[in-house]
């Protein structure tokens, strides 16, 4: 392991760090940072606010300049393969206590008064650099309690953590031959083309891509009634696939079925191979519609939605079907890209309304997206090699590749990467939902059976929604069912069950590996 050239990486990810956390200072002012329809907006200047986010840009200045000198003369020296995933693995650490300053040093406080904890910090900056949208605020309306260039700042990390810290830092300052493997980390899902995988050049393509997306669909926003506020800030959560709202009932809040409906448009773009997106700007758009992925990408979501609306009308969750239509194909899609906005309350609708949204948390996106979960590919390809073992039982002299499409993919290792992959998530989903049901106690549950008055038995309702927040914080969707459903939050959870939950988010962002391998001792030694 060569600790210099990992120090030097790791200390230009903090100045960037300094440096961005900069661009949310011009929100304090009360001229910018207003929400629309809001009925508290500042009138003064958020010194709070703008106090901390400047001594956490200082700090995070100090940490990387620190960091930098212990890499001194590291400079022009290959990153290999290890030094590539140190990087991006302790990147995120690094991303999540950076990005938790600004909470603790603003004087940010919950809905009761109360200044939220160093762990709370770490869950809110964790869930934005992962896109993963999950929240401990219980109260984004009030500038009293969260300033608005603090609700800036969350919202920018979901812009940050859509792109790829480790993505960004290959674009803009190039490492050399480790740069392939640090894609490979942070651009997740099996690898598909190599003509679009190389390195410093398809990085800042995709930036590109990414960052014009961003601001087209801001500008939308905009001329759609948003303030230029909500319309950066959602736009940041739409794209990143993250789901960060500046109101209490996220899109909904806006009632719009205009909006609703551009989101989803872009949801769907965000959960889309990027490299597909550059076919499409070459005027290739026959790239997309003959990638196997995509067509069952678009697939999974129109069939899934007319299966919603039909349910939904039968038992009467939706008023008419022009509504159920639009919550209907908002949800499916929010909840397939992993984004996790909200204009629905899809915790009330019928079982298997319920229940399909449950199983589209174990998709997500496509591979090259900025979506999470397990990616649309490994799910085609998990089904291809069972069809060819279940062959194999009946016919076992047969002699068949696997193929997508037209491409044959005769490798040993892609098969062996899918299935042992399969295997990590649903073994450390058992893991941690046992974990968490040990470790969380009854009285959040108790408390909500009397506030609500159900009848039921308390255990199967606890089994369920932390069976519902594992899943939605592994797979970085955010909301969930029941205590963690889409009018609720993450806030009354135990200390230890969020910080379990910053683990899995990060898992779930970086696909496991970057992540367990620093948990390898042999991985640190020196080769």
């Amino acid at each position: 392991m060569n600790y210099r050239l990992l120090s030097r990486s790791l200390g230009m990810i903090c100045l960037l760090f300094a440096v961005t956390m900069l661009f949310s200072l011009p929100w304090a002012h009360p001229a910018l940072g207003w929400r629309a329809h809001l009925p508290a907006t500042p009138h003064a200047f958020e010194w709070n606010g703008f106090r901390g986010l400047l001594f956490s840009s200082l700090l995070s200045l100090i940490i990387g300049g620190v960091l930098f000198w212990f890499g001194r003369g590291s400079s022009g020296q290959k990153l290999f393969r290890k030094e590539a995933m140190a990087t991006v693995g302790l990147a995120w650490v690094l991303a999540t206590v950076l990005g938790a300053l600004p909470y603790v040093f603003s004087g940010a406080r919950q809905a009761d008064g109360a200044l939220i904890s160093w762990v709370d910090a770490l869950f809110e900056s964790q869930s934005g650099f992962s896109t993963t949208g999950a929240t401990i605020f219980k109260n984004l309306e009030d500038p009293n309690l969260l300033p608005h260039c603090i609700l800036f700042w969350r919202c920018s990390t979901h812009f940050l953590g859509g792109l790829g810290i480790v993505v960004l830092l290959v674009a803009i300052l190039g490492q050399g031959a480790g740069g392939k493997a640090m894609m490979r980390a942070e651009i997740t899902g099996p690898n598909k083309d190599s003509a679009h995988s190389r390195m410093q050049k398809t990085a800042g393509v995709f930036a590109s891509i990414y960052i014009i997306l961003n601001a087209v669909l801001a500008l939308i926003y905009w001329f759609s009634g948003m303030s230029a506020f909500d319309a950066l800030c959602h736009a940041f959560g739409t794209m990143a696939t993250g789901g960060f709202s500046t109101y209490n009932a996220s899109l909904g809040h806006f009632n719009s079925a205009w909006i609703d409906y551009i989101t989803v448009v872009f949801m769907i773009l965000a959960g889309t191979n990027f490299a597909l997106l550059l076919f499409v700007s070459m005027g290739r758009p026959d790239r997309l519609f003959a990638d196997v992925e995509w067509r069952v990408y678009i697939g999974i979501i129109a069939f899934v939605t007319m299966a919603v609306i039909g349910f939904g009308m039968w038992s009467d969750d939706f008023a008419n079907l022009p509504s159920a239509i639009r919550f209907a194909l908002f949800q499916v899609v929010s909840v397939l890209t992993t984004t996790g906005y909200g204009t629905a309350d899809f915790d009330q609708w019928n079982n298997f309304g319920r229940g399909v949204l449950i199983v589209l948390m174990f998709v997500g996106g496509c591979a090259g997206s900025t979506g999470g979960g397990m990616k649309v590919i490994r799910h085609v390809l998990l089904a291809k090699i069972l069809r060819l073992e279940l062959e194999l039982s009946y016919r076992p002299r047969v002699v068949r590749p696997l193929k997508i499409g037209d491409q044959i993919l005769d490798d040993i290792d892609l098969r062996k990467h899918i299935l042992v992959y399969f295997g990590l998530v649903g073994a450390t989903f058992a893991c941690c939902w046992l974990t968490l049901i040990t470790i969380e106690p009854d009285a959040q549950w108790t408390r909500l059976s009397q506030e609500s008055g159900e009848e039921g038995n308390l255990l199967d309702h606890k089994l369920l929604d932390c069976a519902s927040a594992i899943a939605a914080t592994l797979h970085n969707i955010g909301p969930g069912l029941g205590v963690v459903g889409p009018t609720a939050n993450y806030a009354d959870f135990a200390p230890w069950s969020k910080l379990l939950f910053v683990f899995l988010m990060m898992l779930g962002r970086l696909e496991m590996y970057s992540i367990l391998v620093l948990f390898v001792p042999a991985f640190w030694r020196r080769i």
